[in-house]
């Protein structure tokens, strides 16, 4: 499967904005899809996850209340909704996905078989 990210941008710290992550497929719904972001001299960190059907998703701490992730896949695709954005939030979004992702690991970066290139939000303060 290849995903393509976008929707990032530079906001305000306070605000908001909606990351897309499209996957091409026919099988979308078969995959569970997580974002993960990276911040300059930082290792990649989970964001958010969500199951196959959209009825469980999973948020870090750091994010929880803040962020909510859905999918549509009719569309083949999962959006990230951020508000209240800090600028720690800072860093590149990148989306990924797997067909055989347990739930024990869907904050593991390894635990994920493809992934998007990314995009940039940058929250200023």
């Amino acid at each position: 499967v290849q995903l393509q990210a976008s929707g990032g941008g530079l906001v305000q710290a306070g605000g908001s904005l909606r990351l897309s992550c499209a996957a091409s497929g026919r099988t979308f719904s078969r995959y569970f899809m997580g974002w993960f972001r990276q911040a300059p001299g930082k290792e990649r960190e989970f964001v958010a996850a969500i199951g196959w059907t959209g009825s469980n998703t999973y948020y870090a701490d750091s994010v929880k209340g803040r962020f909510t992730m859905s999918r549509d896949n009719a569309r083949n695709t999962v959006y990230l909704q951020m508000n209240s954005l800090k600028p720690e939030d800072t860093a590149i979004y990148y989306c990924a996905s797997d067909s055989s992702i347990i739930t024990t690991s869907v904050r593991n970066v390894r635990a994920y078989d493809y992934w998007g290139q990314g995009t940039q939000v940058t929250v200023s303060s």
